[in-house]
């Protein structure tokens, strides 16, 4: 493990070449669509359905996800598309649920990805602005795709939905992020309440530290000052300390149970957020 040249994130391997666990064909006439596709989990994702022989349309606001879906479309026997979207409006999440079911047809599953803590910092140091800035992008870009998504999950006869959430709702320095993903999960447990009985299922994922490659496109400024970095240290070592294993987790141990919930083997499961931070239950 190791830190990028700004002391932030703690770094890792990215995703190439094949799994080294996945099922084949699991996703053979599924057509998913996932947000915050072109990097970090969402890749990792998108790299072990397009494995699993699924449909793909991919979505992020940076346009490396075009790269992302050509790579993939050389490993896939199904379709693959890619749109670029600002989810953090309306008009955005709109935008790439029609385009997504121009491309594929229809949508069968969706992997809402899109979401991360801006800054880090004790809570009295938060300006009015960054703290909204916060709730748009990890709650808002949740909210409007989930709005967008399930009129097409619906006529598609069901489906199903998985967001990714965070362990953080428990997390030092961060408490607007906290705030967001706890909106997340209170959408799983409420959404899927009315949602059953339109045969969509609505669960999530809660991960940890996660290792990843240094972000392409960065989610905002980097710890500046001693200060600054002192505050980031301490989301690191909380988030350390609270798994049982005393480590961050990895991509591809992220993306196993994200694939599972969205798999038709989960058919049972609705209304859960499943914790995927070496036993932190967040």
């Amino acid at each position: 493990m190791s830190s990028d040249p700004k002391g932030a994130m703690p770094t890792g391997e990215g995703v190439s070449g094949p799994p080294e666990f996945f099922t084949p064909d699991r996703f053979a006439g599924q057509n998913v669509l996932i947000t915050g596709a072109a990097q970090g989990i969402g890749q990792a994702v998108a790299h072990r359905i397009a494995h699993e022989n699924g449909s793909l349309f991919l979505v992020d606001r940076a346009e490396i996800v075009h790269e992302v879906a050509a790579e993939l479309a050389e490993v896939t026997t199904g379709t693959v598309g890619s749109a670029t979207a600002d989810l953090e409006t309306w008009e955005g999440a709109e935008a790439m649920v029609a385009a997504g079911v121009e491309k594929l047809g229809c949508i069968d599953v969706v992997i809402n990805n899109v979401g991360g803590t801006i800054w880090a910092k004790p809570f009295e140091h938060y300006t009015p602005e960054e703290i909204e800035k916060e709730i748009r992008r990890s709650l808002f870009t949740t909210l409007w795709s989930v709005r967008a998504e399930l009129p097409a999950l619906i006529d598609n006869g069901g489906g199903t939905i998985v967001n990714v959430s965070s362990v953080a709702t428990r997390g030092v320095n961060r408490v607007p992020y906290a705030a967001a993903k706890g909106g997340v999960n209170a959408l799983v447990s409420a959404l899927a309440l009315e949602a059953a009985e339109k045969n969509v299922r609505v669960v999530a994922t809660a991960p940890g530290g996660t290792l990843a490659p240094a972000r392409k496109v960065e989610r905002g400024p980097g710890p500046e000052g001693e200060r600054e970095k002192e505050w980031y240290q301490q989301i690191v070592d909380q988030t350390i300390d609270s798994s049982l294993f005393k480590r961050y987790g990895t991509l591809a141990e992220q993306a196993a149970p994200i694939v599972f919930l969205a798999s038709r083997e989960a058919s049972y499961i609705t209304g859960t957020v499943v914790p995927v931070a070496g036993g932190d239950q967040g």
